[in-house]
C-alpha cells in the first residue's frame, strides 16, 4: 500500500461516494477506483459495499479506519509544522565582519533582511579577520565577512570576490579629478603615505618589495584601521592605499576623494559559515542578500578602476 491509496480511502470515507473523494482529490473518478481497488488487494480484505448510488465502509474498513485517519492527523501536523517553518519571521542571526564592510554594504543588507523578516533580530560584531575565523569555527557567529586572500581552514566560504585597491588622498589634493590611474612608482618619489602598522596589509603583499619600502620610507604616520587613515588623510594631507568599500566610507565622511591605481593590487573579501547545513533560513538569505550587493560593488570597483 501507499499513503495515495490510503488517501483515497479516507476521502472515500469521509464523502461516502467515488465521486465525492474524487473531487476532494482533484482527480477523476476511475483514479480513485483505481486506488481503492489496488488497496483493497493490498490489504486482503474488502473495504466498500454498494448501496444503491453510495459506498458503504465494510466492519473491517471501520476497523483499519481508524488507524488510517490517526496517520494522517500525524501528517495534518507535520504539515502545520512545515507551515509555521515557512512562515516565522523571527530567530536571531549573527554576523561578525571587518570594518571596511560594517558602515554601508552590511547596514543595507541587513535593512534588506528585516523587511522579510519583521520580527528578526540581527546582531553584528566588527572584528578583524582572524578572530571572525575563530568565531565561525566555535560556532559564535551564524555568518563572517572577512578579508585576506581564501582559502580559510575550518570554515565553508559561501562567497568570494575581490576588488582592486585604490589611492586616497585630499579631495584639494591635485591629482583629485584627473583620469587614468595613478602610479605608484611615481607617487612613492612625491608623496608621503599612511601605512597600516608601520608596512600594508598582508592582502597587499603582491606589491613590489622595492615600492613597498620606498612608500614605508616617507611614512611618518601610521594606523591600525581605514577610519583612522583617512581621518590622516583630510587632515594631513597624506595618501593612502584603501580597499574601495573603506574609501566609499571615507569619501561619505568628507574631505577626501580617491583614484584608482595602476597597480594591481587586490583586496580580498568573503562570506564564511560553520557549515551551510547549520544555516538558518534567514542566515542563509542574509549571506545570498550581502554577496549579491557585494558583487554589484565590486563591478563598479573594476569599472572605476578600468575607467569605463
Amino acid at each position: 500500500m501507499n499513503l495515495r491509496q490510503l488517501e483515497a480511502f479516507r476521502a472515500t470515507i469521509r464523502c461516502g461516494s467515488i465521486t465525492g473523494a474524487a473531487e476532494m482529490m482533484h482527480v477523476s473518478q476511475p483514479s480513485v477506483s483505481r486506488l481503492i481497488a489496488d488497496l483493497e488487494r493490498s490489504v486482503g480484505f474488502a473495504l466498500f459495499q454498494r448501496n444503491g448510488r453510495g459506498l458503504i465502509p465494510t466492519v473491517e474498513a471501520r476497523t483499519f479506519y481508524q488507524a488510517v485517519e490517526g496517520m494522517f492527523v500525524g501528517v495534518d501536523r507535520l504539515q502545520d509544522l512545515a507551515d509555521s517553518i515557512r512562515t516565522t519571521s523571527g530567530g536571531v542571526v549573527s554576523v561578525g565582519t571587518i570594518q571596511s564592510i560594517s558602515t554601508i554594504e552590511l547596514p543595507r543588507a541587513v535593512n534588506s533582511l528585516i523587511q522579510r523578516y519583521p520580527d528578526i533580530r540581527v546582531m553584528i560584531h566588527a572584528r578583524n579577520t582572524p578572530a571572525i575565523l575563530d568565531a565561525v569555527q566555535l560556532h559564535q557567529f551564524d555568518l563572517g565577512v572577512v578579508g585576506r586572500q581564501p582559502p580559510y581552514d575550518g570554515v565553508e566560504t559561501l562567497f568570494q570576490t575581490a576588488a582592486p585597491y585604490v589611492c586616497l588622498m585630499p579631495e584639494d589634493h591635485p591629482l583629485v579629478g584627473l583620469a587614468g590611474p595613478v602610479d605608484l612608482e611615481i607617487l612613492a618619489e612625491q608623496e608621503d603615505f599612511v601605512t597600516f602598522g608601520g608596512a600594508f596589509p598582508d592582502a597587499m603583499m603582491s606589491m613590489d618589495s622595492s615600492l613597498s619600502q620606498r612608500l614605508q620610507s616617507r611614512s611618518r604616520l601610521s594606523s591600525t584601521n581605514m577610519p583612522v587613515a583617512a581621518a590622516l588623510v583630510r587632515e594631513t594631507g597624506v595618501l593612502a592605499i584603501a580597499d574601495p568599500f573603506s574609501a566609499e566610507q571615507a569619501v561619505r565622511m568628507g574631505g577626501v576623494a580617491f583614484r584608482p591605481i595602476l597597480q594591481n593590487l587586490t583586496y580580498y573579501v568573503s562570506i564564511v559559515c560553520g557549515g551551510r547545513a547549520r544555516l538558518s533560513r534567514q542566515a542563509a538569505e542574509f549571506s545570498e542578500i550581502l554577496a549579491e550587493q557585494l558583487d554589484q560593488r565590486v563591478k563598479l570597483a573594476n569599472s572605476f578602476s578600468s575607467g569605463s
